[in-house]
This record gives structure tokens, C-alpha cells and sequence, in this order.
């Protein structure tokens, strides 16, 4: 079952439009003779995101191309080469439209977060037993009283919960330091926590950490944001990034989604790839290669604005 809620409203009215392109190459110090891979590189079609088209190619041509969705609802691609060689391509490319998420108001009206901690583990509405699967720690996530400390300092008593979720966004923003050679996928979050710099995945596992050790549900995402070039200069293919951030379960709204990195509430600039745990649900791309030796990986991501249908 999908934790976003799946296809597209009959509201669902546009606001933005993207495109985008995510190129992962991977070259070979020898040859590899069978490749197997896992991709999450199919964005998600919800209510406030329609897929209007997608497309991935791949380079050798594969034997075995299998589209499915995994438990989390996302979609999903096993691919297999069995013929020899020395580079893998992996090229997608799609195209979405996005439609407005609750702003500031909307979330200004949520519950005590307090209440949701209280009733969310008796609850008998689906949404909020399906929000329970996100309450504990995970692989790249854990729960900890010094996490629990950091976070009531936003989740202060009776604060409605969403305006406190954006407080600790905007507090992670101002105490840690975006630090690309920082940290590893490996880094453990304590670590993370104790040397203030990490990047978005760092600050997105500890958004949740902080919120799960409250004893309130959140989520990865991962997905991309659209970057804005220094004024009176064009827009650079390639120069993009892969992104994430952190959704938070809110009984009224849904799912509220929350960027840390760039302390703000999502709205209309975050394009969704997918949801999971933590980053170990929805890597990008993970196998197994057979041979190969030592191995050089690029990737390129390229976010480009489109018009939307009544701009043409």
C-alpha cells in the first residue's frame, strides 16, 4: 500500500511543472560480466504530484527490465546485464506537474502535537495506523534521549504539531553546517549530531530521529529541488542534485513535508522520487556487479522549469 496518497485528485490543478534528467554512470577499472540492480528512480504520482510522462534507458542493453512497486509504494525497477563491459549508464528522464501543498495557515490550525502522541497508537483510522510504521528507528535512523532533548526545545506544550515540525527545520538550518566531505551514507547520526555538518541526508535522519523520539511518526524523501541560478546566468544542465527531506504525519493534512536543508515548508520547488525509512529504502540505485575492480561513479541531475498548460 502506498503512504502517499495515490493518483491524482479530480482538483488537481497545476501550479508548477518540471523536467527532469538524472544520468548515473558507472565506469569500470575491468570488465564486469553480470550487473544486477535495484532502481528508485521512478518519481511518485499522488495528490500533489502527476507523472505526465517518465522514461528510463539503460546502456548495455539489459536481458531482464522489470517495473514493480516496492512496500512502501514506490516504484521500483530490477534490471540484469549479462553481457561484458566496463561502463553502466543509467539514464531517466520524466516529467511532472505539481499542485499546492497546505501553506503556513493551513498548518497554523494542526493539532497539540502532544495529542497525536497520545492517541496516534489507539487510533482506528487507517491513515493514522499506517503512520505508526514510521515511529520507530530504522537503519540510518535512531532514537535517543539526547535527540529527544534537542527536539522539545521546538516541541514546546500545547505548540500545534506542524508549527513546531517547522521550528526544528528551521533550528537544524541554523545550528548545522552543509559540509559535502563531512560525512559518508555511513556516518552514524549521533555522529552527525555531536560535529554539527553533514548534507541533506544528514539533516533529513535527523529531522526524524528528533521526531520519532517524541514518539510522533516521520518519513524520508527523497526527490530533487529546483536550483536557481546567479542572476543573468543561464541554467547549467547537469548542475543539479539529488535532494531529500522529511515528511511529518499530521491527522488533518496528511502528510506535511518539511525541508531542513533549506529550512522551509515544501511547496511547489520539490519534486518527489520517492518515501521510505531512511535513505537505505530508497537508494537510488544498489546491486551487485560480478568483476568490474575498482569503480568510478558520476551522476548528473538537471531540474528544468516547464510552462504550464494555459502558458503554451
Amino acid at each position: 500500500m502506498a503512504h502517499l496518497t495515490p493518483g491524482v485528485a479530480p482538483e488537481f490543478t497545476a501550479v508548477a511543472r518540471y523536467h527532469v534528467i538524472h544520468e548515473t554512470q558507472y565506469t569500470y577499472q575491468s570488465v564486469v560480466t553480470l550487473s544486477q540492480q535495484y532502481l528508485h528512480l521512478s518519481p511518485l504520482d499522488f495528490q500533489y504530484q502527476h507523472v505526465e510522462s517518465q522514461k528510463i534507458t539503460v546502456l548495455p542493453d539489459v536481458e531482464d527490465n522489470v517495473a514493480g512497486t516496492d512496500y512502501f509504494g514506490n516504484g521500483t525497477r530490477h534490471i540484469a546485464i549479462t553481457v561484458p563491459h566496463q561502463m553502466l549508464d543509467v539514464h531517466v528522464e520524466f516529467t511532472v506537474s505539481l499542485a499546492q501543498r497546505p501553506g503556513l495557515e493551513k498548518i497554523r490550525q494542526s493539532l497539540p502535537w502532544e495529542l497525536l502522541r497520545d492517541t496516534l497508537l489507539v487510533s482506528k483510522n487507517p491513515a493514522a495506523q499506517e503512520a505508526c510504521r514510521f515511529l520507530q528507528a530504522s537503519p540510518h535512523v535512531s532514537c535517543s534521549d539526547q535527540l529527544l532533548d534537542y527536539a522539545v526545545q521546538s516541541y514546546t506544550p500545547g505548540r500545534p504539531q506542524m508549527l513546531a515540525a517547522l521550528d526544528l527545520a528551521e533550528r537544524i538550518f541554523h545550528d548545522f553546517e552543509f559540509d559535502a566531505k563531512a560525512t559518508e551514507i555511513s556516518t552514524p547520526l549521533e555522529d552527525v549530531f555531536k560535529g554539527r555538518r553533514g548534507v541533506c541526508q544528514d539533516f533529513a535522519h535527523l529531522m526524524i530521529g528528533c521526531i520519532r523520539s517524541l514518539g510522533l511518526p516521520a518519513r524520508y524523501i527523497s526527490g530533487y529541488i529546483l536550483t536557481h541560478p546567479p542572476e543573468g546566468q543561464p541554467r547549467m544542465l547537469g548542475a543539479d542534485a539529488s535532494h531529500a527531506w522529511v515528511s511529518v504525519y499530521c491527522p488533518t493534512l496528511g502528510w506535511v513535508d518539511f525541508d531542513p536543508t533549506n529550512r522551509c515548508l515544501v511547496q511547489n520547488e520539490h519534486i518527489t522520487l520517492a518515501t521510505g525509512r531512511d535513505f537505505s529504502d530508497v537508494t537510488p540505485l544498489r546491486g551487485i556487479v560480478l568483476g568490474g575492480g575498482e569503480q568510478k561513479l558520476e551522476v548528473k541531475v538537471t531540474v528544468m522549469p516547464l510552462p504550464l498548460p494555459g502558458e503554451l
